[in-house]
């Protein structure tokens, strides 16, 4: 799962672009307990989620014509510059360039060779997130990809990512960690997008999981808040429960609950 050892390569930061900010941010406290920090006028009015005072992800707003409502994953690297170069020369594109933001660190936003966005985050005084791994914070990643070899051979020689694969009955899952990591430093996994028929018509994209101690709770009070509850709750023994969530203005993202250690 994730860590705040934050290695390079890994998952390092989350945020929220939605046109619709003030929507967003009672969703998320509704569903998450969430309370939004803004930056002020300085960084735009971009601001942090946070949980009991430790931040958990960022959020802005981005206007419907700019960008669709969306999570975007922040990977760590130690040069944003070099990582678009090297985006660049694995087949994918560079959104916007790598850019200080103040003394926090620089970032670049890029996508990989299916056209599916992410970021990176060169870390200056912002090393990442406060909390992951934990309810309440991003506890895992996947990304929903045409082509799961295609996808490897990008990050892989982008970040050096190394990759586990899982069987099970019917199928297999394709695990990523750090370079510089092992198998327990998984964050995250691929999945054949043909084989989710819920994303075919939103795309190929990476999703953020939150954790939460009560899964069933939180999808209780997902349409009361305006979001929308795209695949209802699912068991996978030895790993927990899981769902897929929209917000209120269509950012997908998803749930996780997991399994309780067994006793002894």
């Amino acid at each position: 799962m994730l860590s705040t050892r934050f290695l390079t390569g890994a998952p390092v930061w989350v945020d929220l672009g939605t046109p619709d900010l003030d929507s967003a941010n009672a969703f998320y406290r509704a569903l998450f307990g969430w309370e939004f920090q803004s930056g002020g006028e300085q960084f735009g009015g971009y601001g942090m989620y946070q949980s009991d005072g430790k931040t958990v992800a960022g959020a802005m707003t981005v206007p419907a014509e700019e960008a669709p409502p969306s999570w975007t994953l922040y990977f760590k690297t130690p040069d944003a510059d070099a990582t678009s170069k090297a985006v660049e020369q694995a087949g994918g594109s560079v959104r916007y360039e790598a850019m200080d933001v103040g003394d926090l660190g620089r970032m670049a936003v890029l996508a990989d060779a299916q056209g599916v966005g992410f970021a990176v985050w060169q870390p200056g005084t912002n090393k990442g997130l406060d909390l992951v791994d934990a309810p309440n914070s991003m506890n895992w990643t996947e990304l929903y990809t045409p082509d799961i070899a295609a996808a490897a051979a990008f990050y892989g020689k982008v970040f050096g990512w190394g990759t586990t694969t899982q069987t099970f009955p019917g199928g297999s899952y394709t695990m990523i960690h750090p370079a510089d990591g092992t198998a327990d430093d998984m964050f995250g996994g691929l999945w054949p997008l043909a084989d989710a028929p819920e994303e075919v018509e939103g795309g190929a994209y990476w999703t953020p999981y939150f954790q939460v101690t009560d899964i069933d709770a939180v999808l209780a009070k997902a349409e009361p808040a305006g979001g929308t509850v795209r695949v209802p709750r699912m068991d996978l023994a030895g790993v927990g429960s899981f769902a897929k969530l929209a917000d209120p203005s269509g950012a997908r993202f998803a749930l996780m609950q997991p399994e309780a250690p067994s006793a002894g």
